[in-house]
């Protein structure tokens, strides 16, 4: 039986110091506020869900929207709720806005894009991304690298363009806008609406060029934009607007997930070094079982997503016997709910071989993330390689001094040096 009796003023949240390590702030929430509202740096009022149990409920109530339109004030028009720069950039039709039936009809539409066989099927381009970045850095850095911007940050973005059909000559066009949305995560929100601004244009010609260019059947493997555009021509009803609101999120959600999953999976495994020798040994007797559980172990651990997106009641809900009223916005605290002592055992600690490991990293319910399957499948071959191709990857700095981004929602580190022993040939096998 959990005290409900606190014995000290509520922790601070969304300071600096929180961002570098809100676990402890986190279980004296669950412990004494499960369901607690506070004053975001939005200035919007919201409710935090930090217990499990009443996370995996709130994810899958359907009394909760996710359409802004449901909050009982104007802050979504005001750019303190969502993406900064949607609405003025007409991108709000996606699925992290929208609930059922539009949200069903959407998404059965786009989840052709990321079933296993197709993830599968693009796993040899995801190792051969990985292996050129890691060529590329090793080779000009002279034993030395900053692996959010040399590695992490640019390996999902390539991905996802090459999954969407963004022709190569200009995906260092959609590299520079997402950086702007990364470099401005909890400061200016001006330079990441102006980005989306940027992306939602050239989407708009790329699908208009698109449709031109369209054959009457689809090639093997075709990308998924023509797919948006061969089903929204086969009486699905999917708009060019919707479109491109689609592909928008699918950048948008895709990219910066994965850079944090590796980004906080690379930091957490070179500050345990037990685990990290561990799946190294794994790695080079060729078992790949423990970097399968151990990446679902760092999404758990230090996921990529700190916050679930906004939900907003429909009419009064109770959670964990707190009544939320018709309006107010809900943010369930997935980083939270993943330590909850009452779930896991030992939440504190990272065991790679964990094997009960319902995390919600991913979500839960009818929004459980659409790319989970390739964002998994990019983490495990990132680390994997990693590992294996610069054995004695280590920190270059003081984990006291890296820095965390402060968004609401992402989880990530601004930087990540290390240093390691350039390989003496290029690439190795045994890592695909």
């Amino acid at each position: 039986m959990r005290d409900q009796s606190p014995p000290s003023p509520a922790p601070d949240l969304f300071t600096w110091e929180f961002a570098a390590n809100p676990y402890p702030a986190y279980a004296w929430l669950r412990e004494h506020a499960p369901v607690h509202k506070t004053k975001l740096p939005s200035g919007v009022d919201a409710w935090l869900v930090t217990r499990y149990a009443d996370a995996r409920q709130t994810l899958a109530d359907n009394r909760l929207s996710k359409n802004p339109a449901h909050h009982d004030e104007p802050a979504h028009a005001k750019g303190k709720t969502g993406i900064p720069g949607e609405r003025q950039a007409d991108l709000m039709t996606h699925l992290l806005n929208i609930d059922p039936p539009d949200h069903t009809r959407l998404r059965r539409l786009v989840s052709k894009a990321f079933t296993p066989r197709r993830v599968a099927e693009f796993a040899p381009r995801v190792q051969e991304l990985t292996d050129d970045l890691i060529d590329r850095f090793t080779t000009n850095g002279g034993g030395t690298a900053d692996l959010i911007h040399d590695f992490a940050f640019p390996l999902p973005i390539y991905a996802i363009c090459d999954l969407l059909g963004v022709p190569r000559e200009d995906q260092d066009d959609f590299r520079d806008w997402a950086g702007m949305m990364i470099r401005h995560g909890g400061g200016p929100r001006g330079g990441v609406a102006r980005s989306v601004k940027k992306m939602r244009a050239y989407l708009a010609e790329l699908i208009h060029r698109k449709r031109q260019a369209l054959p009457a059947e689809p090639a093997p493997g075709e990308d998924l934009i023509s797919g948006l555009i061969r089903a929204s021509d086969h009486g699905e009803h999917l708009t060019e607007n919707e479109a491109a609101a689609m592909a928008f999120i699918l950048l948008f959600a895709g990219f910066e997930t994965t850079v944090n999953l590796i980004g906080n999976g690379t930091y957490a495994l070179l500050t345990h070094p037990g685990q990290r020798e561990r799946l190294q040994r794994a790695l080079a007797e060729g078992d790949r079982g423990l970097l399968a559980t151990g990446v679902e172990e760092l999404l758990r651990y230090d996921g990529p997503v700190e916050l679930a997106t906004w939900r907003f009641a429909t009419e009064p809900v109770v959670i964990g016997g707190q009544r939320i009223e018709t309006g107010d916005p809900v943010l369930v605290v997935l980083a939270a709910a993943d330590r909850d002592p009452e779930r896991f055992a030992d939440p504190d600690t990272l065991d790679l071989a964990r094997r009960d490991n319902q995390h919600l990293g991913y979500g839960h319910g009818i929004h459980y993330c659409l790319g989970a399957p390739l964002a998994r499948l990019e983490g495990q071959t990132a680390l994997a390689t990693l590992l294996t191709r610069l054995p004695d990857l280590r920190l270059a700095a003081d984990p006291a001094e890296l820095r965390w981004r402060g968004g609401l929602i992402m989880r990530g580190l601004r930087t990540l040096p290390v240093e390691f022993s350039p390989p003496r040939s290029g690439r190795s096998s045994g890592h695909t």
